[in-house]
């Protein structure tokens, strides 16, 4: 079952707007450890809790998003965006609003060059895909002859089982992209030059500011920034142009 938990804030609608690009994406995940210290963390994980999130999400409407060129940290003074809408699907942060592409032009360039390494990386795992389950088949047709002796049946079979665990992984990974709305997510969360997001907080709250992990109980959220997902602290977040 999927929980939903939703805001967001109504513009006007103004047709073909040019400083006005609409994007959509994931922030952070909650009741998950960051893979990453986040900047400000001391070297420590977070785990933002989904109490701690639902509570902050008013906090999100109409905040800035910014950015660096370098693409590797947060810049507050360099905003090139608002945040709109914000809602919890599942264990995903997920937001929307719009970039001033206008004034801007080459953090939606950048964005666009993202989502075609997305694109790439999708489509070179649905043809790995393809090619494992034609392994199987052949594989299958392999085991299905009469025996000619257990060498060959014990080839046969390791070849199966290795084709199938080959397409058992490839599915897992195309399952979680679907799950998540079929949005980019190249190659097991190695993040290369593809974008994600990450949170500004202020107010934070920590159980334990000794523990390995800071459990954050209490935020509220002041901004976000776009950045290479290989330098944000959870790295299945993503940016997409569009609604």
């Amino acid at each position: 079952m999927i929980e939903l938990e939703s805001m967001a804030i109504a513009l006007p609608m103004v047709e073909g707007h040019p400083n006005r690009m609409p994007f959509h994406g994931v922030l952070t995940v909650v009741d998950v450890a960051s893979e990453r210290p986040p900047s400000g963390a001391r070297g420590h994980v977070v785990l933002l809790t989904k109490a701690a999130a639902e509570s902050a999400l008013p906090s999100l409407m109409g905040m800035a998003l910014d950015y660096t060129p370098s693409l590797d940290r947060h810049d507050v003074r360099r905003k090139v965006g608002v945040i709109t809408k914000a809602e919890i699907v599942g264990r995903n942060v997920e937001l929307g609003g719009h970039l001033f592409a206008k004034d801007f032009p080459e953090i939606v360039e950048e964005i666009e060059k993202s989502e075609r390494i997305a694109w790439t990386a999708n489509r070179e795992d649905s043809q790995t895909h393809t090619r494992d389950l034609g392994d199987i088949r052949n594989s299958e047709y392999v085991t299905s002859q009469p025996a000619l002796g257990s060498s060959v049946n014990t080839f046969a079979l390791t070849a199966r089982e290795s084709a199938l665990k080959r397409a058992a992984i490839v599915n897992s990974t195309l399952s979680g992209r679907e799950l998540s709305g079929g949005r980019p997510y190249a190659g097991g969360g190695s993040g290369g030059a593809v974008l994600g997001m990450s949170y500004e907080i202020a107010d934070a709250r920590v159980i334990d500011t000794k523990a390995r992990v800071w459990t954050l109980t209490r935020v509220t959220f002041t901004g976000a920034a776009i950045l290479r997902r290989d330098k944000a602290a959870y790295r299945d977040t993503w940016i997409e142009l569009g609604e």
